[in-house]
């Protein structure tokens, strides 16, 4: 925000020089970036947050030095003279679409006379960057730099059919800005327009089919207030960007449109003539009120460390533009003093106490506030959500995984029916947030395999990607469940994410109970290869999956080479998490390996294997490892395959003998093959 010292002189009388009050400025918050001279003129070049709307005005910017030097604030009355027609008898408004322009106000100006705007004016617009054109667009641009309210005059000549209409944009309609380009318009955008054709985007520019030329003689004078996000997304989308969209995306004060016309009205009628018609087409002329705060005197010295004097504090926020009420006396009992306040519609940012707290330690002085001030703190604490979460990331970056973000819209493809969650239909936006992407995401596998296909377009395909995010499951009419996954994608085999996933429960449950009713089983899904898929399952709910994404899926997507996929249901793994860590005693024995090469049936699962190993080798054996596969018919026999194990033993009372692991091998040898039909390979 350039800031004419110059200008400022007709709102505060500034005691100090450019230089201090730019420095007090910036202590305040209005980071100061330069001061340079324009004809005369010291310019002040201030960064202007995103939250203070109000100081991109020079009102504004005189209303935050009257305050930080207790100077008395002058804004002009804005009084207009009108002559005995009235604008209702020849002229209306129609508003159609209030939620996204809430208030739209129109003046009409007869007889003007377009030509150059005074030097003043001229010299003040020059010394800030905008260039004089004529006396009513002029005077349009000083109203909207002086206030911050945009404004934009209409030649009513140009204006068919009596009336303006405020309505959204027709889908793919055009527009011919000022700028002479034609833009596409949608359904969410504010069209400015007659009885006949858009005049305006409204909050963001006017149009070429009545703007202002030297031939114009009657005005119609708009002010409106616009809805922050409207105003943003079509700024965007059309890649349109204005002052008057800078403002209006950051919430304008609704209270200020009117001042801003008359004032509008009152320049163009001394700069260029003319009438200004009786009354104002307001769509909506009631008051705005912003929601009471209320402050305590404890509060603020708890928040800032500092015993501010209450009185002090309470004239801050009266000089700031809020009305104090229903003061409670501090003096009948220390530190009790309270307020009830109502913000100033300028200052939509302050809606809570906190905010009311701020204001009162930026404008009291933050250097006020000694280094070493006591403020009272407390401990933090982690939420259980975070420690499992923090385990979770732990291990999959262990295990050579990459955190992935993505978003929770997808796009309508193959696979966006990855769903093991849920079989109904995934929700859909009316209209994309994201380009290709209206659809809330069920899984997090469709996001995670788009990520891998995008690595492999820059020719990274030794990817490895985990995700921690929200899942949406709808529920017929009612909001959708929304779930905590975790979803995993590697190009190697599904050992590797099953590992990870043991991994994760392991290291957060520990050892699990037996009332959990765990179970393990296979799932035959359309987008897994079969026979690939395990899930499990905890007390009748699922907790995981894990399995191979199906060939023609993956070749449908263009994906190269195989994919591991897999997913957790986090929110299941904190209901039964174990938060607080549990040490075992280090065994001071050394452990023996025994390595096993079973040949089984080509059908029997690892899952099998492993139990009955585990039902008879008794409590010596502590770790079952397994190695690999090997299949060799021509000496095995068809069906058969070997699968190579490793069984660790060890005691915890003393170091075993060679004639104890044989007793422990031969007990497992023998469940394994009257079980099984499992035969120990022949060395």
């Amino acid at each position: 925000m350039l800031v004419s010292w110059d200008w400022l002189a007709d709102y505060v009388k500034i005691d100090r020089s450019a230089e201090a009050m730019a420095s007090l400025w910036a202590m305040s918050g209005l980071n100061h970036e330069s001061t340079q001279w324009v004809e005369g003129d010291a310019v002040i070049d201030l960064e202007v947050t995103s939250n203070r709307a109000d100081c991109l005005g020079h009102i504004g910017v005189a209303r935050e030095a009257a305050v930080l030097c207790e100077l008395p604030l002058i804004i002009p009355e804005a009084k207009v003279r009108c002559g005995s027609t009235s604008i209702e008898s020849m002229f209306r408004v129609e508003n159609h679409f209030n939620d996204a322009c809430p208030r739209y106000t129109a003046r009409i100006i007869r007889g003007v006379k377009i030509g150059p705007s005074p030097e003043w004016m001229a010299k003040r617009l020059r010394a800030i960057g905008v260039k004089p054109i004529n006396n009513v667009v002029d005077a349009t641009n000083y109203v909207m730099m002086e206030c911050g309210q945009p404004l934009h005059a209409f030649d009513l000549a140009r204006i068919r059919g009596g009336k303006i209409v405020v309505r959204p944009a027709i889908e793919k309609e055009n527009f011919v800005a000022i700028d002479h380009r034609t833009y596409i318009l949608d359904p969410r955008m504010v069209v400015i327009a007659d009885a006949e054709r858009p005049l305006a985007l409204g909050g963001v520019m006017g149009g070429v089919d009545s703007e202002v030329a030297d031939t114009t003689r009657d005005l119609l004078i708009e002010s409106a207030s616009f809805v922050p996000i409207s105003i943003r997304r079509t700024a965007r989308k059309l890649k349109l960007h204005s002052p008057s969209s800078h403002r209006f995306e950051r919430r304008i004060d609704p209270n200020q449109v009117d001042w801003a016309s008359r004032r509008c009205c009152e320049l163009i009628l001394a700069t260029a003539g003319g009438e200004l018609l009786e009354g104002c087409l307001d769509s909506d002329p009631a008051e705005h009120r912003m929601p009471e705060c209320t402050v305590r005197q404890s509060q603020v010295a708890r928040v800032l460390g500092i015993d501010v004097p209450w009185e002090k504090s309470l004239s801050i926020l009266d000089r700031l533009g809020c009305r104090v009420e229903h003061v409670s006396d501090s003096s009948k009992s220390l530190g009790s003093g309270e307020a009830r306040v109502l913000p100033p519609t300028f200052r939509q940012d302050l809606t809570r106490e906190i905010d009311l707290i701020e204001e009162i330690a930026r404008v009291y002085g933050y250097d006020r506030i000694p280094e070493n001030a006591m403020v009272p703190m407390v401990a933090s604490m982690r939420r259980p959500k975070d420690i499992v979460f923090g385990t979770v990331r732990q291990v999959a970056c262990a295990a050579g995984f990459d955190e992935s973000l993505t978003p929770s819209l997808i796009g309508k493809t193959g696979i966006d029916r990855i769903s093991p969650w849920s079989n109904e239909d995934a929700l859909t936006t009316m209209t994309p947030l994201l380009e290709g992407a209206n659809v809330l995401r069920r899984s997090l596998l469709p996001s995670l395999i788009a990520a891998r296909l995008h690595n492999q377009s820059q020719s990274n395909r030794d990817v490895r990607l985990f995700e921690i995010a929200s899942v949406y499951l709808p529920r017929g009419s009612a909001l959708p469940h929304e779930q905590v996954h975790l979803g995993m994608i590697a190009e190697s085999d599904i050992r590797v994410v099953r590992g990870v996933m043991e991994e994760i429960v392991q290291r957060t449950w520990g050892e699990i109970r037996s009332d959990l009713q765990w179970l393990e089983s296979e799932v035959s899904w359309d987008f897994l290869e079969p026979g690939s898929g395990i899930a499990w399952t905890v007390s009748g709910h699922m907790l995981g999956w894990v399995g191979a994404l199906s060939k023609s899926l993956a070749q449908s997507n263009k994906l190269d080479g195989e994919a591991a996929i897999g997913e957790m249901n986090l929110d299941v793994l904190l209901q039964h998490a174990r938060l607080v860590p549990r040490v075992a005693g280090v065994v001071p024995y050394p452990a023996i390996q025994r390595d096993l090469n079973l040949v089984v049936d080509e059908s029997l699962l690892w899952k099998s294997l492993r139990d009955t190993i585990a039902a008879s080798a008794g409590p010596l054996c502590v770790d079952i490892r397994f190695q690999e596969i090997y299949r060799d018919p021509q000496k095995d026999g068809a069906g058969k395959k070997r699968m190579l194990l490793s069984l660790v033993l060890q005691s915890d009372r003393e170091t075993l003998k060679s004639q104890q692991a044989d007793e422990v091998i031969a007990s497992v040898l023998a469940a394994c093959e009257s079980k099984l039909g499992a035969r120990l390979l022949a060395s």
